[in-house]
């Protein structure tokens, strides 16, 4: 199976449209000037690239630059024309900062004027994927969806995983892209670390640091068949793409730039191509002295054996570093590029020579032959991404595609996790055998007195990390962290060997509060001078993957996701087709949510949603958030084989669904939750009837718990053993699917079925749900069940090993 590209959307500093974009972009003209979007009084720089696309009033601004741009891409492939299903076009969206302009809103309104003043409306974006759920609710897609934070390689790795689900065959098109605004956060967090040019950057000549800009860049993918099937014009083939992480520094690059070398050696084979085939590079290029060093360093390494390297450009000088969108965006760069034999310049080198000896087409484009080009993408945290884009004529079929379609069994071969007071593996699950809740914790929020809420002891849950790593790490990669330790004191930890060879996807449901939370008080109380460049570097996303690739040297693939309460299942789910088209043998999936003051204070303000009693799932009454975190480890027989760990669960089948709920919205019919069950039965070749456990993702809140009621009945598991662990474990956000997923491999094991607290007598909705007393069953399949507020449902079927 070949995916070819079929429409393009884009907005950056220079232009409303990618027609606008790309002719700029050859004519060398530079969008980088002063910015008023975001105040920049006492900042090294007032230059950046402000996208010429107006505000919507009401409108978060990352909205805004999404919905053009993909609205753009979906218009030019025709895509509303092509007779597909809805809800067989999926959306994949990488963003670094997602809504980040109306949380410094809030946070604003809530140190100026309290926090009942301060306007809930602003933090429904505070999910980052809701900037996928809003493209997919206009647009009427309602396949499968997913939000990669990747920090500044978030739009090539949604690339990577649109790709996984085009050549497993779970979509007929995804719309691909990545976006992210102009922030005070990130204007002041990369001025703190001393990273900003005061004026317009030059990316591999004088290199004295980045100009940020804003943007979106959109993709439609589908098969060639398909698109050859409608009549489509295809402008270039997504053929591969490649991951990697360095394991070595949280904000600088591996020095000899092997990760960067890895990830496009990677992206190469996956699409079946050689170093000597690349006609040009679109680089990372951002202007920064360490990128301007390590990544010419890598394009070398990998060059060298064929002679001189491909002409490699810096789009970034014309458009500034557009975070979480530049992957996608240049994808959109380099598709143009094959499609017009036409090579973007570096601007603003001053006739300077790059010292690298590159040739970084300066200045002025130029035409070429321009076949196959490597488009690179590299983050905070050490998180590397390539992108093959190609002429689809003159080449075969990828070779990752055609694993893909051959497959091979993915297993579990350990699973561990923590919540609230169970602070160890053991604790977490007495707790669950006990049905005795663990979020027996308060916290005083400030103008609304002392709710219950799942805390955790950080004193309790850090022995034995490295205190070196320890000291820089935020709440959420400590939780994170503390997992992976009691899967290695469960399971062992892998040798030197293995752990390098180990990938790792981080999720968590929201983000990295606590950083974000102090960064930004620090900013709106003393301005730049409050700036702390300590907490900046956590207020990515994917902070926590690189602290946690440091600590076991895991320097594997990886991937960042931010999904609300679908994280854990979406993680397994890219890990599981990586691992069975032959990407990796071995992946840690880590998935973590803090519950600081911040949490609580956003979500009471929602009338009904926090229970000061307890949860009693399907019976109302609200729901407890808790700190919580899982660790999975999943395994290919050989990677099983290498490890020497005995596989404990085979991955049966997903279900991926979505409706169009939009922003923090959730559709009462339960329709699309149904589907995601039928489809992961489906997908393991089994029926109700074979599923002896399903853990639900009920939480006490009837807007939740009735839709999943309803998706229970019309999948036929209503009446099968249900178990609602967040009755015991609370709201643990993105973990919740991966605690649930625990108690479900313990039932494989021993058929034990955790009980639900403070329910004595099943409800007439949900008839098989378990009482707190428990029980015990033959339990050879079971379904874990997930959903993420927009509208977004994952369900995964797990079976026993043997």
């Amino acid at each position: 199976m070949r995916v070819v590209i079929t429409g393009v959307g884009m907005v950056s500093a220079v232009g409303a449209d990618a027609a606008a974009c790309w002719a700029a972009i050859l004519a060398g003209r530079s969008g980088i000037g002063p910015v008023d979007a975001v105040p920049t009084d006492g900042l090294g720089t007032r230059v950046g690239g402000q996208s010429p696309i107006a505000d919507v009033p009401g409108q978060d601004r990352c909205l805004t630059l999404a919905l053009a741009a993909a609205g753009e891409a979906v218009g030019h492939a025709g895509l509303a024309a092509a007779g597909y299903a809805p809800e067989r076009v999926g959306v994949v969206v990488g963003s670094s900062l997602g809504s980040m302009r109306s949380i410094e809103r809030f946070h604003r309104q809530w140190l100026a004027d309290g926090l009942r003043r301060a306007d809930i409306r602003l933090l429904k974006g505070y999910e980052i994927h809701s900037v996928a759920d809003v493209v997919a609710a206009r647009l009427n897609l309602t396949g499968p969806r997913s939000l990669l934070s990747n920090a500044c390689a978030a739009g090539a790795v949604a690339i990577g995983y649109g790709l996984e689900l085009l050549w497993a065959g779970e979509a007929d098109a995804v719309l691909v892209g990545g976006v992210d605004p102009l922030a005070s956060l990130s204007f002041n967090g990369f001025n703190s670390l001393g990273a900003l040019d005061a004026g317009p950057c030059s990316p591999y000549t004088r290199s004295a640091g980045l100009n940020l800009g804003e943007g979106a860049g959109f993709l439609v993918l589908e098969t060639a068949d398909a698109a050859a099937a409608r009549g489509a014009d295809v402008i270039a083939e997504a053929a591969g793409y490649g991951l990697s992480a360095d394991a070595h520094h949280q904000t600088a690059p591996d020095p000899g730039g092997d990760g960067a070398l890895r990830a496009m050696a990677a992206a190469l084979a996956s699409a079946g191509n050689t170093p000597d085939e690349v006609d040009y590079i679109n680089g990372h290029g951002t202007g920064t002295p360490t990128n301007d060093a390590v990544e010419p360093k890598a394009i070398l390494s990998l060059f060298s054996p064929f002679g001189p390297p491909p002409p490699t450009s810096s789009t970034k000088s014309m458009i500034g570093h557009t975070l979480g969108a530049a992957g996608a965006v240049e994808a959109v760069v380099c598709a143009l590029a094959v499609r017009d034999g036409m090579l973007p310049p570096t601007v603003n080198t001053g006739g300077a020579a790059a010292p690298s000896g590159l040739d970084i087409v300066p200045e002025t484009a130029r035409p070429a032959e321009v076949n196959l080009v490597v488009s690179n993408s590299f983050a905070f945290g050490g998180n590397n991404a390539a992108v093959v884009v190609r002429d689809p004529a003159g080449f075969g079929t990828p070779p990752a595609a055609l694993a893909a379609a051959e497959g091979r069994e993915v297993f579990i071969t350990g699973i561990a996790g923590l919540a609230g007071g169970a602070t160890d593996h053991a604790g977490l699950l007495a707790a669950l055998a006990a049905a005795e809740p663990v979020y027996t914790g308060e916290v005083d929020v400030p103008d609304y007195g002392v709710r219950p809420a799942g805390t955790v002891d950080p004193a309790r849950i850090t022995a034995g990390i490295n205190p070196a790593v320890l000291r820089r790490m935020d709440p959420v990669s400590r939780l994170g962290a503390a997992a992976v330790a009691q899967l290695h004191a469960l399971i062992g930890k892998p040798d030197r060997r293995v752990a390098e060879r180990t990938g790792l996807i981080f999720a968590t449901g929201l983000a990295p509060i606590t950083p974000v939370e102090q960064f930004n008080r620090g900013v709106i109380l003393q301005g730049p001078a409050g700036a702390n460049p300590r907490f900046f570097p956590n207020t990515v996303v994917n902070a926590a993957a690189g602290h946690i690739a440091i600590l076991h040297r895991f320097r594997g693939v990886t991937a960042t996701i931010c999904g609300g309460g679908t994280s854990t299942l979406n993680a397994l789910h890219y890990a599981y087709r990586m691992i069975r088209r032959g990407a990796a043998d071995r992946i840690v999936v880590v998935v973590a949510d803090e519950c600081p003051d911040a949490v609580l204070a956003g979500h009471v303000k929602v009338p009904g949603y926090l229970s000061q009693k307890g949860i009693r799932p399907f019976h109302g009454g609200g729901t407890v958030l808790t700190a919580g975190a899982v660790a999975v480890v999943l395994e290919s027989a050989a990677g099983a084989a290498e490890s020497g760990a005995a596989p404990v669960a085979r991955i049966a089948g997903f279900g991926i669904t979505g409706d169009d709920s939009g922003m923090a919205g959730l559709r009462g019919d339960g329709e699309a939750w149904g589907r995601s069950f039928t489809e992961a039965l489906r997908a393991a070749g089994l029926g109700p009837g074979d599923i002896g456990m399903v853990a639900a993702a009920a939480m006490g809140r009837d807007a939740v718990d009735g839709p999943e009621a309803r998706a229970l009945a019309a999948a036929g598991l209503a009446t099968r053993p249900v178990t609602a662990t967040k009755s015991v474990l609370g709201e643990t956000l993105g973990s919740a699917a991966g605690l649930g997923l625990l108690a479900a491999v313990r039932a494989l094991a021993d058929g034990t079925l955790p009980g639900t607290w403070a329910v004595d007598v099943a409800p007439a909705a949900v008839p098989g749900l378990v009482p707190q007393g428990g029980g015990v069953a033959e339990v050879e399949h079971a379904l874990v069940s997930s959903f993420a507020y927009g509208g977004s449902y994952f369900s995964l079927v797990v079976s026993r090993a043997g």
